[in-house]
């Protein structure tokens, strides 16, 4: 799952430093020293705020037309690209519980061979995504 959202960017004029907020994304803001690093910042402030969503189960937000989002004097709007699949692999935490069926025979030679079933499962899904999203 890949997203862009909005980012409004400020230039500190004293320390040269950059504020970022998302405006889309209701208190997500960041800041680095230098331009590079808030945009750095600013994708992965973004990521955490969108992961915290989606493993609570709730909606994300839309991204705003970049057009409409417009930033307080002196600021500038740029484009953040958040690819959901990688933050969520190096990051994400929350787990669910899900229940399956399998034949008794299956299930006999899987508990045989010590098999973690919850493993194979997501290794298998995650397989299948990165093939469907590659």
């Amino acid at each position: 799952m890949k997203l862009t959202y909005p980012a409004c960017f400020y230039k500190d004029p004293v320390t040269s430093a950059y504020a970022v907020e998302v405006p889309d994304l209701p208190g997500c803001a960041t800041g680095a020293d230098n331009l590079t690093d808030a945009i750095l910042m600013g994708i992965d402030a973004a990521s955490g705020w969108v992961l915290a969503e989606l493993e609570d189960g709730r909606p994300v937000p839309p991204a705003s037309p970049i057009e409409s989002v417009k930033p307080e004097p002196g600021g500038f709007v740029s484009v953040l690209a958040l690819d959901m699949i990688e933050y969520a692999e190096k990051y994400g935490e929350k787990a669910v519980r899900k229940n399956l069926t399998i034949p008794a025979w299956l299930n006999t030679f899987a508990e045989a061979q010590n098999i973690n079933f919850s493993r194979v499962l997501q290794d298998s899904l995650t397989r299948m995504y990165h093939q469907r999203h590659a």
